[in-house]
């Protein structure tokens, strides 16, 4: 399985808090966005007018360019900014908006009804935050909700398929939500219980006979890894981190997001540790955070959870990371904003874009963790182009930070949901369980990728000719065992596989070599792209065998170097630590 990887003050301007919404209509408007409904969601009725939504207004970011500019030159290993990562102060600065685009944005707010003593702000004030019912909603964005019902889930959402704006607000706004993004956010795994046979869960199945139950002597893969399964000491030792011991914990940090209702137990989390990783200290745990609605579940599970393995994933994340990073802090952001959802009258809270609230979380902390984990995607064409610009954008903030990003590529080959047609409204045919893998149709080859990719596509003489962007950017980056992992779930044991095993366990491999770098007095990795494409590929095992298969094609193969299969291939720390210079 792989992974892909990733100050302006209000201003002073003394208008009324309250005018006649009636002015609005003086406003010319056009329509600013327009998305296809993915075939999935279908119309079910018409929106409460008194539903609540928590609007958000992205402003256009005043010096992006700027700050991109910077990310690069500090994220660059040949740059002599390498390593000289922005404070939030300097990040905030280069992204607030133009004194004239909130002058405007607010001038229209007030016009249409609405007290500026409603408006919450970003840190950076480039986003307005501001809860309106439905009617208010359409009026100010021209346009109708619906209630969207999801034919298999049975999830429902509030939207609309189009909003509008004044037309001398287009310069200004770049994306307004919940509007036209009809998130299905989903996990990238399939868990299911172990059998209790002693083959399998006898007395020596997490170390093996005279293996050193703190450090591993020598890197024996088969001495300690099965097929069947997969436990924590066998990927320590595959991935080469066995023996090594962190010591900047007062200075590093890796963090988890959990999703969809999801917990990380703390209870299972000991347990895990207490098989797979004995020298762990018995207070050693993780840090919780609930972010807008997020949930702690800490109790037993209930047979609905059972049934469903929720939680799972969560405990997935915490554990694998649990296992391969201790005594390393880790921090839990567990996120509301996820179906199962049913409209009500007095909800203030979106339940459905949880990606917003929590960057607007992590963009806030004067010190995030340096490496984040994400186990959870949704499919780029179900996403609206200008939501998912602004998200990337939002990401190279905290890249610009010193911070790594790792993402799950998703576990449908090179199809989604079984699906071989696009969401173009065209149904164009797609080239589906297996890693997914693929290009972008939004956003181009970054220039770290375009030789790699190059050389890719030519090695594929023509096969897949017009079923994919060739000048797009290519995914996913490194790729880790994804299969058989044996991980506590309600106290017992349990298997789980997918994009969302292999994440954590990347991301474990970088939060260690940064604790080297930081142990030498050097900056941590950052954002990871242009060091790996240039100089980390060296510390990766490269996969040459296999494809994502999908849509009755063997789908795009693995080749020798990079691929859309497997990426650079499989970390391995000690390589990679000597390669960034710890």
């Amino acid at each position: 399985m792989v992974l892909s990887l990733l100050i302006l003050l209000l201003s002073s301007t003394a208008i009324a808090l309250v005018a006649p919404a009636l002015s609005a209509q003086r406003w010319d408007y056009v329509v600013k966005d327009k998305h296809v409904v993915s075939e999935k969601w279908k119309q079910h009725r018409r929106a409460d007018p008194d539903h609540i939504l928590r609007m958000r207004i992205g402003l256009k970011q005043n010096n992006f360019d700027e700050l991109e500019r910077h990310l690069y030159e500090v994220s660059d290993p040949s740059h002599d900014r390498y390593g000289q990562y922005l404070s939030e102060h300097e990040v905030n600065a280069l992204v607030a908006p133009h004194a004239d685009a909130l002058a405007a944005v607010h001038e229209w707010l007030v016009e249409s009804g609405i007290r500026l003593d409603q408006v919450e702000y970003s840190t950076a004030k480039d986003w307005l935050i501001i809860p309106l019912p439905i009617s208010q909603v359409e009026s100010l964005l021209s346009t109708d909700y619906h209630v969207y019902k999801h034919e298999d889930t049975g999830h429902e959402v509030v939207r609309t398929t189009a909003y509008s704006v004044p037309v001398h607000l287009h310069e200004h706004i770049e994306v307004i939500q919940p509007t036209n993004y009809f998130t299905h956010l989903r996990r990238n795994t399939r868990a299911w219980a172990v059998p209790h046979d002693a083959s399998i869960l006898g007395q020596h199945a997490y170390y093996p006979p005279g293996h050193n139950l703190l450090h591993g002597q020598t890197r024996n893969v088969s001495a300690v890894c099965r097929a069947s399964s997969v436990t924590n000491l066998c990927l320590r030792t595959l991935y080469n981190t066995i023996n090594y011991v962190p010591q900047t914990v007062d200075k590093n940090a890796i963090g988890i997001t959990a999703y969809l209702n999801e917990t990380a137990n703390i209870s299972d989390f000991h347990v895990f540790l207490s098989k797979q990783r004995h020298d762990a200290s018995l207070s050693y745990t993780f840090n919780y955070t609930t972010i807008d609605g997020g949930i702690d579940f800490q109790a037993e599970e209930s047979d609905e959870h059972l049934a469903a393995s929720r939680d799972a994933e969560a405990n997935l994340d915490s554990q694998t990371i649990g296992g391969f990073v201790y005594p390393t802090p880790i921090e839990v952001y567990s996120i509301g904003g996820s179906p199962p959802f049913k409209p009500d009258l007095f909800t203030d809270t979106n339940m459905n874009e949880p990606y917003l609230a929590w960057l607007d979380y992590m963009l806030a902390l004067p010190n995030p963790p340096q490496v984040i984990s994400t186990s959870y995607a949704d499919y780029e064409q179900t996403v609206p182009k200008a939501y998912a610009t602004r998200v990337c954008q939002m990401f190279a903030r905290l890249g610009a930070r010193g911070v790594s990003l790792l993402f799950a590529s998703g576990d449908d080959g090179v199809g989604r949901d079984g699906l071989c047609y696009s969401n173009d409204g065209k149904n164009t045919p797609s080239t589906g369980f297996v890693s997914g893998g693929g290009v972008s149709n939004y956003f181009a080859t970054p220039a770290y990728q375009k030789q790699a990719m190059t050389e890719y596509i030519a090695s594929l003489d023509g096969d897949f000719d017009g079923l994919y962007n060739q000048s797009g950017r290519g995914y996913p980056d490194v790729a880790a065992q994804g299969y058989q992992y044996v991980i506590t779930y309600d106290g017992v044991d349990l298997h789980v596989d997918g994009t969302s095993a292999s994440t954590p366990t990347v991301a474990s491999v970088i939060a260690l070599v940064n604790d080297a770098l930081l142990a030498a007095g050097k900056p941590v990795l950052g954002f990871l792209n242009p060091w790996l494409y240039s100089v980390g590929k060296n510390g990766f095992t490269d996969v040459t065998n296999g494809s994502a298969l999908g849509c009755d094609t063997a789908g795009f193969p693995a080749k020798p170097g990079f691929d859309l299969v497997t990426g650079w291939g499989t970390p391995d720390f000690v390589k990679l630590k000597g390669l960034a210079g710890a």
